[in-house]
């Protein structure tokens, strides 16, 4: 179990710089806190399953492509291609902004896939793979305010202020009454996101969709309209996966 713990480790501090993809042995002992003989030893093992890979002639490290195998094969059951992602990219065509999708797991959203529009020059970049706490952002309250109440109350208990939460559950209430959510600038400064709840056959959560956009210049007929087309689309995955044979 110490080297499982040992090898997340690794992988947490090549996965969490986004400007730094590659780092030395050095680097890597002094983030981990472990010699670098035990290091050494780890990184080779975990180069031999290809969590990590080797660039041969500076010697870093980076994570390998078994993750993305891993991952694609994961993509693949969350009924994307030929259900909700199509839905994805009408929606962006229609709203001429980025488009997201995000799941919760645990205390946190993860960002599982983003269609960008090309033609729109300003735009809001949330990585893939990325985890948000759960009660920040459009899309994260929309799942809170869906959930079951149980588990939604265990969520905010843990990550909500206590002098917060109630003015936090009459948010949900609100948002779970009117079908979608929003935020503005909760993570970045002079952007906003409104999102919608997706749900399977058997009526349960399975994450969001969402759409960011940018501040600037924004009316109120904009606003409504992204409001209005991503209830729309909302409904739409949702009806497609309930209808799903």
């Amino acid at each position: 179990m110490q080297t499982i713990d040992r090898a997340m480790q690794v992988i947490k501090v090549l996965a969490g710089n986004e400007t730094k993809k590659w780092c030395s042995i050095t680097e890597l002992s002094k983030e981990c806190d472990l010699p670098v003989s035990t290091m050494h030893r780890l990184l080779q093992s975990m180069k031999s399953h290809g969590l990590i890979q080797q660039e041969p002639e500076l010697k870093l490290y980076s994570m390998g492509n078994t993750w993305l195998e891993y991952g694609l094969q994961m993509y693949d059951t969350f009924d994307f291609v030929g259900l909700i992602r199509p839905e994805m990219e009408k929606l962006m065509h229609e709203a001429e902004e980025s488009v997201y999708f995000s799941k919760p797991i645990g205390l946190e959203s993860l960002v599982v896939e983003r269609i960008d529009c090309s033609h729109n020059p300003i735009r809001i970049y949330d990585q893939l793979g990325i985890r948000i706490p759960l009660h920040i952002g459009a899309a994260n309250k929309v799942m809170l305010a869906h959930m079951p109440q149980k588990e939604s109350l265990l969520i905010v208990n843990s990550l909500v202020p206590s002098a917060e939460k109630e003015a936090y559950f009459q948010l949900l209430r609100k948002i779970r009454k009117q079908g979608y959510g929003e935020s503005q600038g909760e993570r970045t400064p002079g952007t906003s996101a409104v999102a919608a709840p997706l749900f399977n056959q058997m009526n349960e959560l399975i994450g969001a969709l969402s759409i960011g956009y940018v501040n600037y210049n924004i009316t109120e007929e904009r606003q409504r309209l992204l409001i209005e087309k991503v209830i729309e689309y909302g409904m739409r995955i949702t009806t497609k996966l309930k209808n799903k044979s």
